[in-house]
């Protein structure tokens, strides 16, 4: 056993980005035209986020130049790497070929997603549940949203649901139903356990008002 295939296999934590026999065999293949080719991982690393995905990094690094905590995975001959702040973003990801041959490259099928409004941060919330849902919205949400011009409002509390409506930028862009489903709705029951349900009632299509109907 070699020096690298000594790393990998005291380091293999099982597999976090589970990868396609198709997509092996394409990096495999492109890794071939590569110096010491066998010493080379796959590197694949999360760099942000691009609307309600995650954008990310593929490359070719020295096994060997692997962080202590970088999560590896070695499955038919490849070695893939992934930074330890990566890892939760890209559990249970695959990485394929596209459906359409014709695009060429890789793609990667996440289901996980970014939150659009970032990190929520620590925060006291005080008084009743609607009291919690204005002081989030206010203190945590709506400094976020203020980027594109948009805010969220508290409409009203009816036992553990809570009704969230967005206005500003928000209203009519084609993101906010996701902003408010991914980001918003789960910020609140995250934070607030007294609600269990948000509903969003943000005139999307215009239509009428379902706090009111």
């Amino acid at each position: 056993m070699t020096e690298t295939e000594l790393a990998v296999a005291d380091t293999d934590q099982g597999e976090v980005l589970i990868v396609t026999d198709a997509a092996r065999a394409t990096v495999l293949d492109i890794r071939s035209n590569e110096d010491d080719a066998e010493s080379l991982g796959l590197r694949v690393e999360v760099t942000g986020a691009g609307g309600v995905d995650y954008t990310y990094d593929l490359s070719l690094e020295p096994i060997a130049e692997k962080a202590e905590d970088d999560h590896t995975h070695t499955k038919d001959g490849l070695t893939v790497i992934v930074p330890a702040l990566s890892v939760s973003a890209l559990t249970g990801a695959t990485l394929d070929l596209p459906t359409n041959a014709a695009q060429g490259g890789l793609v990667i099928r996440n289901p996980n997603r970014p939150n659009p409004l970032g990190d929520m941060g620590q925060l006291e919330l005080t008084g009743d549940a609607a009291d919690k849902v204005r002081t989030l919205l206010a203190e945590r949400i709506n400094p976020a949203l203020a980027s594109h011009g948009g805010y969220a409002e508290l409409v009203g509390v009816e036992g553990d649901r809570a009704f969230v409506t967005m206005g500003g930028g928000c209203q009519g862009c084609a993101m906010s139903a996701a902003t408010l489903r991914d980001g918003i709705s789960k910020a609140i029951l995250e934070a607030i356990p007294e609600i269990t349900e948000v509903i969003d009632t943000t005139e999307h299509d215009q239509g009428d008002n379902p706090y009111y109907t």
